[in-house]
């Protein structure tokens, strides 16, 4: 059998990867078990239909349909999304089952916000996104909808968000069957709109990046720095002073924003004169940033 062998690095980005899923599914875990099942706030995906199935006639926990949908689901997704992928999905999914077998007996008898549900859909909404957000952005999830918006962002440029929230929909209205009670069914579409609108948040701000026009004498050794200090390619650029007339060579870098800092040090470092202009991008894609999405002209011909 061919081992595989990982670097210190590798080793750190993993192990980085499984303690924010751990940090994101437990933030899943209190917003559901705490705020939203104790005050019969319904949710999407398959959270959603576990809570509505455990207030049916069945009484079935809500954590183990979660788990056994979920099982079935990841079957589903192993041969497109990866075992890599499905991996930390696993353990997203053990996460959540395991600490809310563990939470809810605990806190039978604490029912926070009961006589103030919409803040308890508000707070409970805020802690599920923004769980979903960080397991997504590091390569995990809590499973359910996140597996197909997972499966369809990785062929579409949609975003996550929205995707969990035409998915949930359905869910949400079926409440009603067992509920009978629509202003409950309204409160659940306000923890969709505000847990997609924080899966959103978390996904863009980890992967937002920047763009520099740096115009600098030094613009050869600002280069050189960059690409061996920040690691991030640059592209020289001829240009024209429009008021001078001389030739000038214009710097130009793409980085992710929390590399940023790291572009100003070099800059100022190297020369403090020099004229940048930082702007956000709303999307880079290729070798360093995220994977080009769409389908290439030999599938189209396919089809």
């Amino acid at each position: 059998m061919k081992k595989i062998a990982l670097t210190r690095a590798e080793i750190r980005r993993e192990a980085i990867d499984y303690l924010m899923i751990s940090i994101g599914m437990l933030s899943y875990c209190i917003g559901w078990s705490v705020f939203l099942l104790p005050n019969n706030m319904t949710t999407g995906g398959v959270p959603g239909i576990a809570a509505i199935i455990e207030w049916s006639p069945l009484h079935i926990p809500a954590q183990l349909t979660y788990f056994a949908i979920n099982g079935c689901l990841l079957v589903a997704a192993l041969k497109v999304l990866g075992l890599k992928f499905c991996m930390k999905t696993i353990y997203g999914v053990v996460l959540v089952t395991t600490a809310t077998s563990l939470l809810r007996p605990l806190l039978s008898d604490v029912h926070l916000l009961q006589d103030q549900p919409f803040m308890a859909s508000i707070i409970g909404a805020v802690f599920c996104g923004s769980g979903i957000g960080l397991g997504l952005v590091h390569h995990g999830s809590g499973g359910g909808t996140e597996i197909v918006a997972s499966i369809v962002n990785k062929y579409k440029d949609i975003s996550l968000g929205h995707v969990i929230m035409m998915c949930d929909i359905v869910i949400i209205t079926s409440s009603y069957l067992v509920l009978r009670d629509w202003e409950r069914v309204l409160f659940g579409y306000v923890v969709l709109y505000v847990s997609a609108f924080c899966v959103d948040q978390v996904v863009n701000s980890m992967r937002r990046s920047v763009q520099f026009f740096i115009l600098s004498e030094k613009n050869e050794e600002i280069a050189h720095r960059i690409q061996t200090e920040v690691r991030r390619g640059c592209t020289l650029i001829d240009g024209q002073g429009a008021y001078t007339g001389h030739a000038v060579k214009m710097l130009f870098v793409l980085a992710k924003r929390r590399e940023s800092t790291k572009v100003f040090n070099v800059i100022k470092q190297t020369d403090p004169n020099a004229f940048v202009s930082q702007s956000a991008v709303i999307g880079v894609y290729g070798k360093g940033f995220d994977a080009i999405k769409g389908k290439s002209g030999t599938q189209k011909q396919k089809e």
